[in-house]
């Protein structure tokens, strides 16, 4: 697949001499599910803002979707690219669930009558058309984040950034963002989706994990690659998925076994009874 994402040799710093981002070149392929884990401080978070033109790069360069990033091409980038915030509360600009699916619609001059039906139609695919009427107040932070979602997909972007989208929401709130966020690939099934996360359980659903630390790239490969390194992760702080967790717990007993899912372990673990 072609690279929908090009960075190269970026930089950035929030003050002078102190660099956040140091010299970071990395692809991001086209319709895959990508994944930028590391702690907080890592620099994750500052690689989404410089993608959307937020913050701007010291030196570097970066490519969208066959566009660089600059002045020129600013906005044209931006109506391909949507991002959904850590605080669903920052993000909700309508006084209904309606209106804030509404919003991003109107800036495109989308025709009223034909708006009607997409709010309809991405409030439900989300499982938020009986809250159109709704006020954000009346919403747990779940609720809203799908809102953001449906605002977002309904304008069919090529790519959608989920920054930090389930670290304020509870385990139900988290599970139900995850499960959307892998839903995505359903209702628009070329998008590209990026997520920025330290939740290792998160980053298990993409195809591929890029663990940055301390402004860097620390290790690059798909989720069994990645968390197979459990060692090299707990050095910078990270820790390993559950069911990693007990692969590794079984081999320091001597009981090796190769399924990587829960479900396969189990079996294993049953059959060698």
């Amino acid at each position: 697949m072609e690279n929908v994402i090009e960075i190269n040799d970026l930089t950035f710093s929030y003050y002078e001499g102190v660099e956040v981002i140091k010299n970071i070149s990395l692809n991001i392929r086209a319709g895959s599910y990508t994944a930028l884990l590391g702690h907080n401080g890592s620099g994750k978070s500052t690689i989404a803002r410089l993608i959307i033109g937020l913050l701007v790069a010291d030196k570097g360069k970066i490519v969208v979707d066959g566009l660089e990033l600059n002045q020129a091409n600013l906005y044209a980038i931006r109506d391909k690219v949507g991002i959904v915030f850590q605080n669903p509360d920052n993000q909700f600009i309508g006084s209904t669930v309606a209106d804030d699916i509404a919003f991003g619609l109107e800036n495109h001059c989308v025709d009223n009558k034909k708006m009607q039906s997409i709010i309809e139609e991405f409030s439900a695919k989300v499982g938020m058309d009986k809250f159109l009427d709704k006020e954000p107040t009346h919403l747990s932070g779940g609720q809203k984040q799908r809102v953001a979602i449906a605002g977002i997909l309904a304008m069919a972007p090529k790519i959608l950034i989920f920054d930090e989208a389930t670290s304020m929401l509870d385990p139900k709130g988290k599970a139900e963002i995850n499960e959307l966020i892998r839903k995505s690939k359903e209702i628009i099934p070329d998008i590209t989706l990026i997520s920025i996360t330290h939740d290792i359980e998160e980053a298990c659903l993409a195809d591929e994990i890029i663990v940055l630390n301390k402004g860097e790239i620390y290790a690059k490969g798909s989720p069994k690659e990645i968390f197979e390194q459990g060692e090299k992760l707990m050095e910078i702080g990270l820790d390993l998925p559950f069911d990693y967790k007990i692969k590794a717990g079984l081999k320091s007993h001597g009981i090796d076994v190769s399924a990587d899912d829960r479900e396969g372990l189990v079996k294993e673990i049953c059959q060698s009874k």
